[in-house]
């Protein structure tokens, strides 16, 4: 047999080397693109109201170590959300106002039993960090106050437009502060449009208040028109992550979410 020579034989030697950590090399980097993949194959899908936002974005690492997965959160308003349901999107739980999740378990698209409650949200009046605070403690100052207010904002899908709107007509100024009203696309607009100083006050709820830099709470409303929302969790009647979706929901309801609930203006039923 024929010798092969010194040198070839550790040109072959290193080639083969260089094979082998090569090939390890990109097994490594294949992995964590493998595990990255599965990790959003296994994301848990939540649609959330705009009420929701500031508490779910602060949970949020809370809640995947909870359900053993990430979340792939999308926010919207509650009205936005159950239409999106209704026409047949995908998710696995959605946490929206309890009345919409009524309607949602007749439709069959959420399941009953998953239903929790997880707490209210004050509706009041927001107003840019630093600025006068009138007094709004009575339904006769509110309605002086909403009277001599420059511009007013407040969400044009939101749960509590129809509670602002039925208010101003009750008071009898309806057609006094139509001019001065700006429906924002969103919570978010419209609390930050009054943090940019573009409206004197916004009206919507504590929790879509809190959130937003240069705006703070000036008081809810008063008497009569005391309003509030409450929002709940249900898990989708067609979810193939039912256990990750029970657990997502029992982890928002138990104690530890509560503080935050509590700080981000929402209040347990």
């Amino acid at each position: 047999m024929q010798r092969v020579p010194y040198n070839v034989l550790m040109t072959i030697r290193s080639i083969a080397a260089i094979v082998a950590i090569t090939g390890g090399f990109l097994c490594l980097t294949a992995q964590p693109a493998a595990a990255q993949n599965s990790s959003q194959n296994d994301a848990l899908r939540v649609l959330v109201s705009n009420g929701m936002k500031g508490t779910m974005e602060e949970l949020r690492p809370q809640c995947e170590k909870a359900v053993g997965r990430s979340l792939a959160i999308q926010f919207g308003s509650t009205a936005s959300l159950k239409k999106r349901i209704e026409m047949g999107e995908a998710f696995d739980v959605t946490i929206i106002t309890t009345e919409a999740i009524d309607d949602l378990i007749k439709q069959g698209k959420v399941t009953a039993a998953s239903r929790m409650g997880l707490g209210r949200s004050e509706l009041g009046i927001g107003i840019r960090a630093g600025a006068p605070r009138p007094d709004i403690r009575t339904p006769e100052a509110l309605k002086k106050v909403l009277q001599e207010a420059k511009s007013i904002t407040y969400p044009q899908d939101g749960a509590s437009r129809g509670s602002i709107e039925k208010m101003f007509e009750r008071m009898g100024i309806a057609a006094d502060v139509k001019p001065k009203i700006t429906l924002a696309p969103g919570s978010g607009a419209a609390t930050e449009s009054v943090a940019a100083g573009q409206a004197a006050m916004v009206i919507t709820l504590f929790s879509e208040i809190v959130p937003t830099h240069g705006v703070e709470i000036l008081g809810p409303l008063p008497g009569e028109y005391h309003s509030d929302i409450r929002f709940g969790a249900a898990t989708s009647a067609t979810s193939k992550n039912a256990d990750a979706a029970k657990a997502l929901i029992a982890f928002l309801s138990g104690p530890t979410a509560a503080p935050v609930l509590k700080a981000k203006g929402i209040e347990r039923h």
